[in-house]
Parts: structure tokens; C-alpha cells; sequence
């Protein structure tokens, strides 16, 4: 039999479990009914240490009817319920409530509440603000204290903006230290200041408050469209201001509010006050002033005798030396503690000037006279000319772009290096017999400094310079002499007319111009009969009996420094025709009846019947050689091969080709002569290596060759001799690069 001492341990374990049982059933009887711990009125309650299990949330209006509607006139609770695992409410635990922000605002701020005895937390929602709409979630949590584990609950809301169905207004005047009044001036501006609520008396806020003056003579706002937005104070704010210092009398502000269709108004009254201004006595620094020197200006604004300071006055300054750019100063100055002031600076006035002083809502004005020293002259120097390139004609030649009449300027600086005005020159000539007439020979310069004088020519061709001087107030002379200006006949004569072309044997009897390059240049040179170049303008005209000599707008040109020049251009007739056209030159000498040959004549006149001319001919030369002779007496040909015969290995073959064109004249002048495709042999080239300019020699008949000669060098190759035959070209390649090949052979011995 088992002993049932309580010392034996299995029996004391059955002991204490039978122990605790009568325990809990004592305890059950004695509990009384179960319930609801959350609900009102019901018998349970909270139980203080209990481990939370579930959050609940729901929303409640007024009177704790069910809504998830929040609105600025309809908070709402949200109430939070805590139960343990038995569904019993948690005392006493820590709720916290989380919810958007920009839609709701929570009450205590925190969200933080703690459960009541029966496990409910409350928070109370209402809008963030009026603009706020929309929708949202707000979230309570616990967090069980036995470990990090977070249990929550949740419920959605709304939020309804509740927009203000009316609006009231009231305006009032501060002065600068936020004080009421009702008294504006120009040194006491006020502030209205508009107060808008909602029909609750909130501010309302973003509110558009329109604001206006019933007399626009008396105040200004700023903004001056009168229009401003309420602050979150639903304050709106405007500055009144006078519109002038000499504004007088009273007004009304009215400030009107418009919402949801209806306009409220407020208004209040205001009185302007004139302020009487007036000037001190112009003052300055420095009495007088010296050639370029300067003061500084100071003039006080007054208000019953004492500098006014209310507010900065705009002084408008003006006097003469200014207005002529004789000085600066400043023209409008704000005053500052009372005072304008500005700095004066002479620019070589040289006169009293007299300052004036005006501005508006300052009555009268102020003038005083500033002594300033006239600048000392130091220099003068000659500037220009007239014709530049001082030269005139003698007296009765003068005529387009020639003057018998030269024109001098010089000018005169002072001790500053600035040019000086009112100084007297007087002028001279350097040479007194020199033929010239001189007006006028005492003059005073100009605002820049500048004075002129007139020199005309008479009958004689001569040079001559101008003295301009003066006297400084010491008694010392100071001149300049001009440059010196040339009287010359200006008119060209026969002996000093010189023609030229640039080109004398021109490709151009086959081909015409290479677009608008000219295939040459024709030059004419004038001098009159001094050897001086004539007059700047004077025409010459040309003519030529094949091709196109001048251009499309005149048919010569006219003269620059004594010289001119146009371009002739090859092309239809090609072939000149003898003393067609008639020119003045063929008149005294027949054009050249050569054939290839055309004859340009240039023209000009020095005012009588006689024409001054000159002629010159040219070769219109082929492009193709017509002759081409070998040592002056065989005929190469270019379809047949030339042979040149044999000659030792250790001697160079050298011959020399005569070329000239279809009518006997040279090839073009640059046309290249080259030895090409050779083979067993070698070649130092051809001299001259380009056919040179050659004039038409009319000493020579017509019908004798006037080509040019090429010495060609032809030798074995550097090698160890073994008869061989060598062959190449001549190559004859103009300007235009038309080439015309004459093929060759030469044989090499080695005897």
C-alpha cells in the first residue's frame, strides 16, 4: 500500500491542484454576472494589467451618433476600444492616434490618450484648416508592454470644407507706430487695415478685399490696383499716401469684401493735411572755382523754418554751363536729413554760372552765381584739309572734283589738353609773296576748339604753307603751320599721257574670258605739264577694235592720283578690222593691220579742240599653235612621230622649237612648254620653260613669224650605254590649259 504522507511529493503536487480548483470555484461564485466591460452600465470592468489583444476604432458625431463626416462645424470622436485575449478591457494602456495631418487636427495634439476602466480612448478630429478636403484614415495603436508587439485599429473619414456662406468687415487707419488715426500727411502715411471673418467670427483667410478712395486728388494706394489677398489673420493691408505735399482736405476709404455673390463694405474717413515748403540759400563749398575744377552744392528744403525730414524731397538743379556741356551736375538730387546735396565740376566753362534750384511741392525756387576761371589756351595744331589730298588748280581750271579753293582747319587746346573755345587766331602765309589769296586771317574757335581759314589760287603753280598763331594773356606767340598744299595746272597734257595694258599677247582668239576675271588691264598715267598727276576726276575714254574694252556702266573711267585703269575682255570680234572703229588715235595714226593684232585707244581732253590720246597694240593670241618649227626649219607635226635621228650615247640632244599661233603671233603669254611620257632617256627640261609677254614689233612684215623659241635638252639615261630608242612628248599648254602634244623618237648609239 502507497504511503499518502504529504512529504511524498506526488501527493503534494495532487494537493495543491485541488486546493486551487476550490479556489476558482469559490471565486466564480462570488463574481456575479458577466457583460460588456465597454458598453455603459454594464457589470464588468477593466482589468489593469492585462495584456491588450485588439484595437477597435470607431467615429462618432454629436451626441455620439456613428459618422465619419468631420467638417469646420462638425468635429468628430474617435473612440479607440482595448480588449485582452478574454475580450476583457485594458485599463490604463496607451493609445496612440495617427492621422493625416494636412486633412485633420487632433485633440490633445499629441493623439496620445489613456484607456478609461473600461479599455476606451478618446481623441476629438476637426478640419486642419478651412481649405482643407478630402479623405483619410486615422489609426490607434498599443504596444503590449511584455513585448515589442504593436496592435492596432483603424477607421476612415472624410473631410467636408465648409465654406463661409457670409463674410463681415470692418476697416480701420493706423499711423506708422500702429496707433489709430485718421490724419494723413507726407510725413505720416497710413496703413487701412481690413479685418474679415466667416459668419462663426473666424478670420477668413485668402479673402479678396478690394480697397478705394472716393477723392484721387487727395491720396494715393499702394498697391495702387487697390486689390489685396487676407492673411491667416484675415487681415488685408494698404498704404495711404498724400498725393501731393500741397494736398488738402478729407476722404473716404472704403474696403469691400465679395463672397458667395454678396459684397460687404466697410468704410472710414480721413483728413490731409498741405505741408508748406520752401528753400534755403543755395550754398557753396568753394566761391569760386578754378579752369576745370570743382564744389560740392548744398541747398536745405524748410518747413516752417526747419529742415524737413518727414520725408526726401526730389531738388531739380539746372544752369547754363550744363545745359551747353560745359559742366556736370547732377540734375534732380534727393534730399537726405533735409539737405540736397550734389558735386559741380567745370568742364571749361569759363563764365559765372548761375545755378537754379526748383522742386515740386516746395514753393519758389533758388538761384545763385558760381564765379569759374576761363581755361588758359596751351596749343594749337593743324587738323585737315580740304581736298585732302592738298592739292587745287590754278585759278579757272577748277571743275568736277578739282578746287581752285583750299580749306584749313586747325585747333586750339588749352593748358587740360581740351579743346578751347572763343580763342582768336589769326592766320598768315609763311612765304608773304607766295601768289595765293588768304581770308579770312583772323578768326575764334568753336565749341570743339576748331577754327578755319581759305586759301584760293591765282595764276601761278606753286606750293605754300598757313601760320595759325595766337598771343597767351603772358604776351608768349604760339603757331602751327599747315601741311603744304600744291597749286598745280591740274590739267593733263600729250606728253605726260602714258597708256599701257597688262598683258600683251592674250588668249583670246579661240576662247573668250574666264568668267569675270578680265584677260587683261588697260592703264592710263596723266600728268599735267609741271609732271605733277592731274586733278582727282578727270575722265578718260577708251575704244578698242576687238573684244570689249571698260565696263557696263561707262565705256572709260576717271582718274585717282593722276591714274585710272579698266579691263578689257576677250571675246567676239576676234579677228580686229583695221581702223574700225573710227577712233581720234586712227585719225592720226592707222590701227595695225597685222592679223591677231588689236589696237585699244585711250582719250582725254584739257579743255581745248585737241584730244590727248595714246594707242596701243596687242596680240589676240590662239590657243592652238599653227607653226611649229624645228631649228627654224623643220615642221613638226603633232600626228606623226618626229624623229630627231641617232646621236651618241654620251651626247645630250639639243634643238630648239619656234612656236607661234594660226596667224604667225606668239602663243599666249604664261602658255607652259613641257617635255612629257619620256622614255630611255632623260630631260633637263626647256628654256625658256613659259612663252613670255611679247608686244607686236611693227618694224617686223606681217608676214614674218613673230613666234617665240624653247631651247629642249634631251640625253641618254644614267646607265651603262646599250643602244636603245627614246621617245617623248612636247607639250604645248596655255593658260586655259588647252594642250597640244608633238610626239618624238631619238635613237642612241653607243660609237
Amino acid at each position: 500500500m502507497r504511503n499518502i504522507s504529504l512529504g511524498n511529493t506526488y501527493w503534494s503536487r495532487v494537493f495543491n491542484w485541488l486546493m486551487l480548483m476550490s479556489l476558482g470555484i469559490l471565486l466564480a461564485a462570488c463574481g456575479g454576472g458577466g457583460g460588456d466591460p465597454t458598453i455603459d452600465g454594464g457589470s464588468g470592468g477593466g482589468t489593469a494589467g492585462s495584456v491588450p489583444a485588439a484595437v477597435s476604432v470607431s467615429l462618432q458625431g454629436a451626441n455620439g451618433v456613428a459618422s465619419n463626416t468631420v467638417s469646420s462645424t462638425a468635429a468628430l470622436t474617435a473612440r479607440a476600444v482595448v480588449l485582452d485575449q478574454n475580450g476583457a478591457g485594458v485599463a490604463n494602456a496607451l493609445v496612440t492616434f495617427v492621422a493625416d495631418a494636412a486633412l485633420v487636427a487632433l485633440t490633445p495634439a499629441n493623439g496620445g490618450a489613456l484607456t478609461d476602466a473600461k479599455g476606451v480612448a478618446t481623441v476629438t478630429m476637426r478640419p486642419a484648416s478651412s481649405a482643407a478636403s478630402g479623405a483619410g484614415k486615422i489609426t490607434a495603436t498599443v504596444t503590449q508592454s511584455a513585448s515589442t508587439t504593436v496592435i492596432s485599429g483603424e477607421a476612415n473619414y472624410q473631410v467636408s470644407s465648409a465654406a463661409a456662406s457670409k463674410a463681415s468687415i470692418s476697416i480701420s487707419l493706423l499711423n506708422t507706430s500702429g496707433t489709430n488715426s485718421n490724419t494723413l500727411s507726407s510725413a505720416t502715411p497710413l496703413t487701412g487695415v481690413a479685418l474679415v471673418k466667416d459668419q462663426n467670427g473666424a478670420a477668413l483667410a485668402n479673402a479678396l478685399v478690394v480697397f478705394a478712395t472716393n477723392n484721387d486728388t487727395l491720396a494715393l494706394l499702394a498697391p495702387s490696383s487697390g486689390t489685396v489677398l487676407t492673411n491667416t489673420n484675415g487681415e488685408a493691408r494698404v498704404i495711404l499716401r498724400p498725393v501731393s505735399l500741397a494736398a488738402a482736405g478729407a476722404g473716404t476709404l472704403t474696403a469691400a469684401v465679395v463672397l458667395n455673390g454678396t459684397t460687404t463694405s466697410s468704410t472710414i474717413n480721413y483728413a490731409v493735411g498741405a505741408t508748406a515748403l520752401t528753400f534755403g540759400n543755395i550754398a557753396f563749398e568753394s566761391a569760386s572755382l578754378d579752369a576745370y575744377g570743382s564744389t560740392q552744392v548744398a541747398l536745405d528744403v524748410l518747413s516752417n523754418g526747419v529742415k524737413y525730414t518727414d520725408q526726401s524731397i526730389a531738388v531739380n538743379f539746372s544752369s547754363t554751363c550744363v545745359a551747353a556741356g560745359k559742366a556736370t551736375f547732377a540734375t534732380a538730387v534727393q534730399t537726405a536729413s533735409g539737405t540736397a546735396r550734389a558735386t559741380y565740376r567745370d568742364l571749361g566753362c569759363g563764365i559765372n554760372d548761375v545755378i537754379s534750384a526748383t522742386a515740386s511741392g516746395v514753393t519758389g525756387s533758388r538761384s545763385a552765381t558760381l564765379a569759374i576761371a576761363a581755361p588758359q589756351p596751351a596749343s594749337i595744331q593743324f587738323t585737315s584739309a580740304v581736298p585732302s589730298d592738298k592739292s587745287i588748280v590754278i585759278r579757272g581750271q577748277g571743275g568736277l572734283l578739282r578746287s581752285e579753293t583750299a580749306t584749313l582747319k586747325f585747333r586750339a587746346f588749352d593748358t587740360f589738353n581740351n579743346p578751347l573755345q572763343g580763342l582768336k587766331v589769326s592766320f598768315e602765309k609763311t612765304d608773304i609773296n607766295a601768289q595765293v589769296d588768304l581770308a579770312p586771317t583772323l578768326a575764334s574757335t568753336d565749341a570743339n576748339g576748331e577754327v578755319t581759314t581759305s586759301v584760293s589760287s591765282r595764276d601761278t603753280p606753286l606750293s605754300f604753307r598757313i601760320r595759325a598763331k595766337f598771343t597767351t594773356a603772358a604776351g608768349r606767340e604760339i603757331s602751327t603751320l599747315s601741311d603744304t598744299i600744291v597749286v598745280s595746272t591740274g590739267t593733263p597734257v600729250q606728253k605726260a599721257f602714258s597708256l599701257s595694258i597688262s598683258d600683251s599677247n592674250v588668249e583670246g582668239l579661240d576662247v573668250d574670258t574666264n568668267g569675270s576675271a578680265p584677260s587683261a588691264t588697260v592703264n592710263v598715267a596723266m600728268g599735267d605739264k609741271f609732271g605733277n598727276p592731274v586733278a582727282d576726276g578727270t575722265p578718260v575714254v577708251f575704244q578698242s577694235n576687238v573684244g570689249v574694252v571698260g565696263s557696263a556702266s561707262r565705256g572709260g573711267c576717271t582718274s585717282v592720283n593722276g591714274a585710272c585703269s579698266v579691263d578689257f575682255r576677250s571675246q567676239e570680234p576676234r579677228s580686229p578690222v583695221p581702223n574700225t572703229p573710227a577712233t581720234v588715235c586712227n585719225r592720226v595714226a592707222s590701227d595695225s593691220t597685222r592679223a591677231g593684232v588689236g589696237t585699244i585707244c585711250a582719250s582725254t581732253s584739257d579743255g581745248t579742240a585737241v584730244p590727248i590720246l595714246a594707242s596701243i597694240s596687242f596680240f589676240i593670241s590662239g590657243s592652238e599653235p599653227g607653226r611649229v618649227l624645228r631649228d627654224n626649219a623643220l615642221v613638226v607635226t603633232k600626228n606623226v612621230v618626229n624623229d630627231l635621228g641617232i646621236v651618241s650615247w654620251t651626247v645630250p640632244k639639243v634643238f630648239t622649237l619656234r612656236i607661234s599661233d594660226v596667224n604667225g603671233n606668239p602663243m599666249p603669254s604664261g602658255t607652259r612648254i613641257e617635255v612629257a611620257n619620256i622614255t630611255n632617256a632623260t630631260s633637263s627640261g626647256v628654256s625658256p620653260p613659259a612663252v613670255q609677254k611679247v608686244f607686236p614689233d611693227s618694224a617686223v612684215a606681217n608676214n614674218v613669224d613673230q613666234g617665240t623659241s624653247h631651247i629642249v635638252t634631251v640625253a641618254a639615261p644614267v646607265e651603262t650605254c646599250s643602244p636603245k630608242t627614246a621617245t617623248f612628248n612636247v607639250n604645248v599648254i596655255t593658260p586655259r590649259l588647252l594642250t597640244t602634244s608633238y610626239p618624238f623618237k631619238l635613237t642612241f648609239t653607243c660609237q
